[in-house]
């Protein structure tokens, strides 16, 4: 399948191969707790005895350790936590057991998967936002094995403890799936939300409280992470032991496109593909609207937009990378190989799904039927559907934001292509970990974008093969997330001193601002919450509730966009997609969280722009390097998306540019920057005026080059470059978590600076362009349009830096 794939260019798009072998498992005997019950339901579904690791991390739960299981995708983690809490419900008839999945599909996974072992009183069921409200009632009852999510329980659960206090009173184990998701902004809230839960398992006797039992993709330091999350020690199991197939696993580099004027990458088509002509309209519109803006006072770039998003510019010079994985998707599905490619953005997810099945209806009428596009946003019954299809072979081409990426079982799966790089090697190895679960090859792609690390990992193959997987990055102690979660405790119960420990560091300053805002009330017996409703906390820092979007001319709800991202995605005059139709935004509401919206298919695509200030609060931690200071600490940053531009899909030229009115966005967070002094940029030989240019470039490949790093991708964080700063009166670059408080990237870049800036200052050297391009120093999010930039002055730049830096 890879040699037909690459027959499909006249140069070779395939920069490296990697072999990943097979591999024979190692199992062991069922540990002596384990009931002949239990054996006996896991032969009839085809388990006879568990792999090593399995047994090891189960033996450890069902002894009271709070233990970790961290192996690669497909190597049987449901197992590890399934056997000792289901050991324990039926040898306990009053035990009860918790399971906390980061996606509602992957606790109906789950669902089914424990319902289908047939156990007499284990009564599993789910309890979610989708749950009907006549049946949470008998769930609060009588479900012995609660499946749910953070959300829920941070929002349902705890706050009704008092209706679950005899499931919390006998509860025995915590499951925690997929917890390398819980990182940053999100994952400091989850950590909160966990010793709230165990703060009322306390409350209601439960000796020792629950064993917590995680569950992790292979990552840096599992155990010191699972620490982090849980407050609790946890051991890790790290060694995979389960049987694995080979796999194939090719980067691609889309190839450059011929250098024309007026050319638009999105007009051409390729030949020899069986989506040659597909991806046209539907990929050029790909990318624009939900362009992230991003941001710029002089030099700046873009604050957190709520979003990945494909931007169409004139100045691109390679195939875009949602065309090239559609065109791959179609050819795929042409061959009758089972595929699903995953896609950064929901737009790019539902281009890549449309132009796949235009190509694939235009060489076999009706194939283009079995492809589909998944994403957040969509009504409960699409994503069951859409699931129940792929499961059942209905559907044979699937495109998907990452809410596929996690433990769905989806069996049978030959290929998967990875449209650009997903952000960190963990996430990589889980999605391409989807394929070849039925134990045949498999073959997976990452396709790269026009981006600085995609360019520099498909060039640097040891940085994605030979290089251990991040760290998890989150910050419990973050007092924008600690305050919040603290009032949340107060609500649920007064806080008490031995409370205050169980919260960590920070929480006894945390408590004393709520008293002095007026949130608390002190007494002699702890502090109370003074207020009649409870504290609105968004776990996710998505940047508020959900926006519908509705079609105004029938009132049908099309699906939901995150706070965060309507000023970008919902905007008055956007072009919102939603299962290959386009419709046009005519109105915004953000007081009602409601957009009206109409269907029309344009021929122009909508790009937000916006304007980003920003000022240092303060200073935590700095080197001083001559020359060069680095520093870390607090900022102000000032967002506001100001207008809009509407561009031709043909060709890409600017149609016009379009007013917005909409609020301004603050955010307190924590930022590493680093300053130079004239005198060096000087005898470096940067021309004072190419100053704003070098570190504008400078300031992009940085941001891009952070995830190499750190667990984020560019769209976690922002950045602003000027010549001269107010706050620090020197040439100076920022780049900034995009969560209010921090998200723990900064510091990790601060910590990483020499590696981080290295790998920055090799992907601009490295790259074949002349002036600078998408896949070195211009941004996809760039308020400014990428202008002013320098190249080569951003190399000089960073030597300068390097040179001082100390290691």
């Amino acid at each position: 399948m890879l040699r037909r794939l690459r027959q499909r260019h006249p140069t070779d798009p395939v920069t490296h191969v990697e072999r990943v072998p097979p591999r024979t498992g190692v199992p062991a005997p069922w540990p002596g707790w384990v009931p002949e019950e239990l054996r006996a339901a896991y032969a009839r579904r085809g388990v006879a005895t568990p792999w090593r690791h399995q047994a090891e991390a189960a033996s450890l739960a069902y002894d009271g350790q709070h233990v970790v299981v961290a192996t690669g995708t497909a190597s049987g983690k449901s197992l590890a936590y399934q056997l000792p809490a289901l050991a324990t419900l039926l040898a306990d008839p009053r035990a009860t057991v918790l399971y906390l999945a980061p996606t509602k599909a992957l606790a109906a996974d789950q669902l089914r998967a424990v319902a289908a072992l047939d156990l007499d009183g284990v009564r599993p069921a789910c309890y979610d936002g989708d749950t009907p409200r006549a049946e949470r009632e008998w769930i609060r009852r009588h479900a012995r094995f609660v499946l749910t999510n953070p959300d829920m329980l941070h929002h349902g659960i705890l706050p009704g403890h008092a209706q679950w206090s005899g499931f919390l009173r006998r509860l025995t184990h915590v499951v925690i799936d997929e917890c390398h998701v819980y990182r940053g902004v999100f994952g400091s809230h989850v950590a909160h939300v966990l010793r709230r839960l165990r703060r009322q398992c306390a409350r209601y006797n439960r000796a020792g409280g629950p064993t917590f039992v995680l569950a992790s993709a292979t990552s840096g330091d599992p155990a010191a992470a699972a620490g982090r999350l849980t407050g609790l020690p946890v051991a890790a199991v790290t060694e995979d032991t389960s049987p694995r197939a080979g796999v194939t696993f090719a980067l691609w580099e889309p190839p450059l496109l011929p250098t024309e004027p007026t050319a638009s990458p999105m007009s051409r088509r390729p030949t020899g593909s069986v989506a040659g002509s597909a991806a046209g309209s539907a990929a050029g519109s790909a990318a624009g609207s939900a362009a992230g803006s991003a941001a710029g006072s002089v030099a700046g770039s873009a604050a957190r937009d709520g979003g990945p998003a494909e931007v169409v510019d004139l100045t691109q010079v390679r195939r875009s990378a949602l065309r090239e994985t559609a065109d791959l998707l179609a050819d795929t599905v042409a061959a009758g190989v089972r595929t699903l490619a995953f896609v950064r953005s929901r737009r790019g997810a539902e281009v890549v799904a449309t132009s796949a099945r235009r190509g694939l209806d235009e060489a076999v009428p009706g194939l283009g039927a079995r492809v589909a596009a998944y994403r957040a946003g969509y009504l409960r019954e699409e994503r069951r559907e859409l699931e129940r299809a792929l499961l059942h072979g209905d559907l044979l081409g699937l495109a998907s934001t990452n809410a596929l990426e996690l433990g769905v079982d989806l069996i049978g799966l030959d290929a998967v292509l990875i449209c650009g790089y997903p952000g960190t090697r963990a996430s990589l190895w889980q999605q391409a970990g989807r394929a070849g679960r039925s134990g045949q090859e498999a073959l997976a792609v990452l396709v790269a974008r026009d981006d600085p690390l995609d360019t520099y990992l498909v060039h640097h193959p040891e940085a994605v093969f030979g290089a251990p997987v991040e760290a998890t990055v989150l910050d419990p102690a973050n007092p924008y997330v600690l305050g919040p979660q603290l009032a949340c405790a107060a609500a649920e119960a007064p806080l008490t001193a031995a409370d205050l420990e169980l919260f960590g560091d920070g929480a006894k300053e945390a408590v004393e601002a709520l008293v002095q805002a007026g949130a608390l009330r002190q007494r002699p017996t702890g502090w109370y919450w003074r207020h009649r409703e409870r504290p609105e906390v968004d776990l996710r820092g998505e940047g508020g509730a959900p926006v519908c979007v509705v079609e105004a001319a029938t009132g049908r709800l099309l699906g939901t966009v995150d706070g965060g991202s309507s000023h970008v995605q919902l905007h008055p005059g956007a072009v919102y997609l939603h299962q290959g139709v386009s419709y046009v935004v005519d109105t915004l509401d953000l007081d009602d969280g409601c957009a009206l919206v109409h269907p029309e298919e344009p021929d122009w695509s909508t790009h937000a722009r916006d304007v980003t200030s920003l000022s240092v609060v303060s200073v935590r931690s700095y080197v001083d390097a001559g020359p060069v200071g680095l520093f870390l600490g607090e900022v102000d940053v000032t967002n506001q998306v100001v207008s809009y531009q509407r561009r031709r899909i043909a060709t890409g030229e600017v149609i016009d540019t379009r007013p917005l009115d909409l609020p301004v966005r603050e955010l307190r967070t924590v930022a590493v920057w680093f300053t130079l002094s004239p005198e060096s940029l000087a005898a470096a030989g940067v021309d004072p005026a190419e100053v704003p240019g070098a570190l504008h470039a400078a300031e992009h490949a940085a941001i891009g080059l952070l995830p190499l790093v750190a667990t984020c991708d560019r769209w976690d964080i922002g950045g602003l470059s000027t010549a001269v700063h107010p706050d620090t009166e020197a040439p100076t670059v920022f780049v900034y978590d995009g969560h209010s408080g921090g998200a723990g990237f900064a510091e990790r870049a601060y910590g990483m600076a020499a590696s981080w800036l290295r790998a920055t200052r090799d992907a601009i050297s490295e790259c074949g362009c002349e002036a600078g391009c998408p896949s070195c120093v211009q941004s996809p999010k760039c308020g400014n349009g990428n202008n002013p930039l320098s190249k080569p002055d951003a190399v000089r730049v960073l030597d300068v830096v390097l040179a001082n830096l100390p290691r």
